[in-house]
């Protein structure tokens, strides 16, 4: 191991020298600039053994506040992007715009090897602490990248693989990078090829979503050159006010329109686009795309979103509503309960519920536990005061005591003045809504029945403080079996499982057709879709793995490629329309739609310069064309 450090420090001491490398790390132009970057500007030992520096844990918390919207929304894309790096041997991290790690997504059986290599919570992961890196190299450069084992600075990261990307606010300025790191030794570079399309992929997402939920309820235009990539994740973003003045891009409208952000920041939409603002009012709610032409003389396909109406928030997203029929009275009107056994459980919860019984939801990922819970709370007497939910799983282990309990200002070193109000106390009058409950650490847990049977909350460096709050937990995990083997108290699951409810997955639900129905015309936002008899039999029988949050992105997609009023079978993906005779791994289909995704997304930004393109993705431009040919990418 030392003869490997020797290796790689005189291996960057060349390079220091002045000495041009033609093989070796150092021979990628990006590599060499970021090792002279370390040796001259932050005077960085690349022998040097020391661990990354950690934050305190209140600046953590600090910064983690600062990013709370980006983190909600980049939790499920983390643990999707795990999921489909087939999990073992990745940790999946979130920084903010200066390096520090904010978030992860790893096995519990590799943590200990990924906090080793120094990927802690806080620690900062800066170019300028840390050297070259897949996190702070993607920071200095603002683009994608990999930095494979030897290509790091410190030769104590060369274990290491690291893909990272950027990701942008709506201003152009950097928010978070999105890294998946690894520390297996049979890693090769070319492999990091699908890798890197899916971090690429998934913090676009991120960035598209952030977009969205920071102008939601403005005008918006969406734009693409293809009508079917209306809506994903490569279309032009365009935010507007009601007098047609645009207030922000996206890289891709940028890209598409060919023009600068300082150049269309506060420039009227007329002065781009041969369209006049009436008429692209008066497209609002139209969900089909429709030609879109630029002054210049660009062809695009388009869609608009109106200001929002004035109209209370529905109270669930995953679960839906009911549209052939009403509910029964004491039933939430926009809650999908055509499903007799759940109009069942849910006046049950009801009535316990307001008697101060705990609830315990059981239930598979995505079948809604969290817009079940958060309906009972709006019918019952305290729907007036707050509904406060946290995720025991997507909050790292170190911050959730934090989070749930709170500080007294200038408890521990770094603390703030006025200290932090933890989620007991928001939810003082209201409900407490705890998702994935077995995931909540032991000590804890310990802490949680004091407070439940005390009815008293005790923030970290405080007094105990009176709180009137409510419970209903959520576990898609057997907490029975838990409870067994020692990893969650017992005391602690028979004091949360008052009453325990049973979601059913959306394959065995009896009201599948009327929540089908309500999706699509949700998702369609306005524009008269209908399935075809074959199309909506098809996803009728399809199981589901993902339930009903899978049902509704697979019906988001076929809304935006859909041009006309209707849904065919032939506009389903090809695992609706026919079962294959050999189960297709569950890795390879996004790996494969991923690798298409960041073909059309780096050719678009080329504009379709193949030799710029293949330099971009790290191949030639056999590779490349080898690629387009196989996933059937034609130059439009």
């Amino acid at each position: 191991m030392q003869s490997h450090f020797n290796r790689h420090t005189q291996q960057v001491m060349t390079l220091a020298q002045g000495k041009t490398q033609f093989d070796g790390p150092a021979a990628d132009p990006s590599i060499a600039r970021s090792w002279l970057r370390c040796l001259q500007d932050y005077h960085l030992d690349p022998g040097q053994t020391m661990a990354p520096t950690v934050l305190e844990h209140a600046r953590v918390l600090e910064r983690r506040e600062q990013l709370q919207q980006v983190l909600e929304i980049a939790s499920g894309e983390m643990s999707s992007l795990y999921q489909q790096l087939a999990g073992d041997g990745h940790a999946v991290l979130l920084t903010d715009a200066r390096g520090v790690i904010l978030n992860s997504v790893t096995a519990n059986s590799e943590r200990k090897t990924f906090e080793r290599a120094g990927l802690w919570l806080g620690a900062d992961w800066s170019e300028a602490c840390e050297g070259t890196n897949g996190i702070g190299t993607c920071l200095v450069e603002r683009q994608a990248l990999t930095i494979h084992q030897d290509e790091h600075f410190r030769g104590r990261h060369t274990g290491l693989t690291c893909s990272a990307s950027p990701v942008f606010d709506c201003q152009g300025d950097l928010l978070a990078v999105l890294d998946v790191s690894s520390a297996r030794q049979d890693v090769s570079r070319q492999s990091q090829f699908h890798t890197m399309a899916l971090v690429n992929l998934s913090a676009k997402m991120i960035e598209s979503c952030y977009f969205l939920r920071r102008f939601e309820g403005q005008w918006l235009l969406r734009f693409h050159l293809q009508a079917e990539y209306v809506g994903l994740f490569s279309e032009g973003l365009l935010a507007f006010d009601g007098e047609g003045r645009i207030n922000a891009v996206n890289q891709s409208a940028m890209n598409l329109l060919g023009t600068r952000r300082a150049q269309l920041i506060g420039q009227p939409l007329e002065a781009f686009f041969d369209c006049r603002l009436d008429e692209l009012a008066g497209r609002a709610g139209h969900g089909s795309s429709w030609p879109l032409r630029t002054h210049n003389g660009r062809a695009l396909f388009a869609q608009v979103r109106g200001v929002a109406r004035s109209q209370p928030q529905a109270l669930t997203s995953s679960i839906g509503r009911l549209t052939s029929k009403q509910p029964p009275a004491d039933i939430p009107a926009n809650l999908c309960l055509g499903d007799v056994a759940l109009q069942g459980e849910f006046r049950r919860a009801l009535r316990v519920f307001e008697r101060d019984v705990p609830l315990l939801i059981n239930g598979e990922t995505g079948t809604g536990k969290e817009a079940f819970a958060k309906a009972i709370h709006q019918a019952s007497s305290r729907a007036s005061h707050a509904f406060v939910a946290l995720n025991c799983a997507a909050i790292p282990e170190s911050l959730i005591e934090s989070e749930l309990f709170g500080y007294r200002g200038g408890s521990f070193t770094g603390a703030r003045k006025e200290g932090m109000t933890g989620k007991l106390q928001q939810a003082d009058g209201g409900t407490l809504f705890l998702d994935e409950i077995g995931d909540m650490p032991l000590a804890l847990q310990t802490r949680l029945l004091r407070v439940l049977e005390e009815r008293q909350v005790v923030p970290i460096g405080g007094t105990a403080q009176a709180v009137n709050v409510r419970i209903i937990s959520a576990t898609h995990r057997e907490l029975g079996e838990h409870v067994a083997n020692g990893s969650f108290r017992e005391d602690l699951y028979y004091r949360l499982n008052g009453l325990v409810l049973n979601l059913p997955p959306l394959r065995e639900r009896s009201d599948r057709e009327q929540l089908l129905q309500h999706l699509l015309n949700e998702e369609a936002q306005g524009q008269p879709l209908r399935l075809d008899p074959d199309a909506r039999q098809a996803l009728l029988n399809h199981p589901w793995p993902g339930n009903v949050r899978q049902l509704r992105n697979v019906l988001r997609t076929l809304a935006a490629l859909c041009d006309g009023e209707r849904i065919s079978l032939s506009d389903l993906p090809a695992e609706f329309r026919q079962r294959p005779s050999q189960p297709t791994p569950a890795h390879e289909q996004p790996l494969h739609a991923a690798e298409r995704s960041a073909l059309l997304s780096t050719l678009e930004q080329q504009h379709w310069h193949m030799s710029r393109a293949a330099e971009q993705l790290g191949i030639s431009r056999n590779t490349l064309y080898r690629k387009l040919h196989k996933h059937g990418i034609e130059r439009p």
